[in-house]
């Protein structure tokens, strides 16, 4: 891998999500905050121009050794040489990707059923995006609510390190922490805060007493 990889407070942001601000100012906030990882999701903006976003955002965020992860564009990925990509269940198969990204790059995947997690099994993923644990308004085609209870029931059967993620906010961040959570992906919690470099501080805080307590 590029380097060590966190998955305490992994912020998932896009330009959509930031109220109009501009990316890099809250990018910039929520690292002075303390985000351990951050993934780029834009699902409509045109190639060059997420490629030219993803080149910006990857150099800020080397200097700081915070790993780039790019949802879904493999060749983006490829591309601005990120540490890794993360795919969901409608996206191309890790089976698919792996061969392309190599096996020094970070593959994630998203799972919501206990199917999921039986396939995950035998997928060359490291890491597992389990959620939505909370209602959430940031994606419009999310998947049955797990709940904390869901949560925690498929932690326990996960073979890599999972983050919980599905409208994690300041004020159920903690419960989104069960036995077996690496740590919590949040979009909403940070970009759309009034201050986002608090709000990832109170994040981090959470996710840090919670790993004290294990």
């Amino acid at each position: 891998m590029h380097m060590p990889i966190d998955y305490a407070l992994y912020l998932v942001i896009s330009q959509d999500d930031c109220r109009g601000r501009d990316v890099f100012a809250v990018l910039e906030q929520a690292i002075q905050g303390g985000v351990t990882l951050v993934q780029l999701r834009e699902k409509s903006m045109p190639t060059r121009d997420m490629v030219a976003l993803a080149k910006r955002m990857k150099a800020l965020l080397t200097q700081y050794e915070i790993p780039l992860i790019i949802n879904d564009r493999v060749d983006v990925a490829l591309a601005v040489d990120a540490e890794g990509v993360h795919v969901g269940q409608k996206d191309m198969h890790p089976l698919d990707v792996r061969p392309l990204i190599g096996p020094e790059r970070i593959l994630g995947l998203s799972i919501n059923t206990e199917e999921h997690i039986q396939e995950a099994q035998a997928l060359p993923v490291d890491y597992l995006g389990i959620g939505p644990v909370f209602t959430t308004q940031t994606k419009k085609d999310s998947k049955p609510i797990l709940g904390v209870d869901g949560l925690s029931c498929m932690c326990k059967k996960a073979h890599v390190p999972v983050v919980s993620i599905g409208g994690i906010k300041q004020e159920n961040a903690e419960q989104a922490l069960p036995q077996g959570t690496e740590g919590i992906a949040v979009v909403s919690a940070i970009c759309g805060a009034d201050r986002p470099l608090d709000a990832a501080k109170r994040l981090k805080n959470f996710v840090l007493r919670q790993r004290a307590r294990q």
